[in-house]
C-alpha cells in the first residue's frame, strides 16, 4: 500500500524521499549524531542497533509506504509507549529537531518542498513525543488510533 498523492499528482513521499533504503540512511545518519550529543545521548542511554531500523520502518508507514511497523511493532500505540517515561524535555526536543532536520538536508533528494514537508513532520511528532514522554510508564495513553500520514499537504485526515 502507498499513501495518498499530493495535490498535483506527486507520488507520495515515501516514494519521492527514496523508499526504505534512504530512510535507513537518514535514521543511520542522524543517530549517529545524536548518540555523540551530549544532550540527547542519555535520552538514548538504552539504544539498540535495530531502533535505526525500527525508525525507517516506522518513517516509510507514515510517509506513505508499507504498513510494516503497525504490522510488527504495535502501530501508533507501539511508537507512543516507545517513549513513555523519558521525560524529554524543551530542549532535548528542539535538539532533536535540529539534527534531524541537519540529517534531512545531508541525506534526501535536494527537493525543498519534500525536505520541507518532511522536517514540518518530525517537528510535529517531536512534540507529541514530548508530551507522552512524561506519563508514568503505566499511562492509560487510550486508542491513539491508526498511524498517521503525512503528505505533501502535511497531516493526512
Amino acid at each position: 500500500m502507498t499513501g495518498a498523492r499530493g495535490t498535483t499528482g506527486e507520488p507520495p513521499l515515501y516514494e519521492a524521499v527514496g523508499g526504505l533504503p534512504a530512510l535507513r540512511r537518514l535514521s543511520d545518519a542522524f543517530y549517529a549524531e545524536v548518540l555523540a550529543d551530549p544532550l540527547l545521548a542519555p535520552v538514548f542511554a538504552d539504544f539498540t542497533a535495530t531502533h535505526r531500523e525500527h525508525v525507517a520502518v516506522w518513517l516509510a508507514e507514515v510517509f506513505g509506504g508499507p504498513a510494516a511497523f503497525t504490522e510488527e511493532h504495535g502501530g501508533h500505540q507501539g511508537l507512543l509507549r516507545s517513549h513513555v517515561g523519558r521525560s524529554i524535555t524543551p530542549g532535548q526536543r528542539d535538539r532533536w529537531v535540529e539534527l534531524m532536520s541537519r540529517a534531512v538536508e545531508r541525506e534526501l533528494p535536494p527537493d525543498p518542498r519534500l525536505r520541507h514537508q518532511v522536517t514540518e513532520y518530525f517537528r510535529w511528532g517531536a512534540g507529541i513525543a514530548q508530551s507522552v514522554s512524561g506519563q508514568p510508564a503505566d499511562a492509560d495513553l487510550g486508542d491513539p488510533g491508526p498511524t498517521p500520514r503525512w503528505g505533501w499537504d502535511g497531516l493526512q485526515e
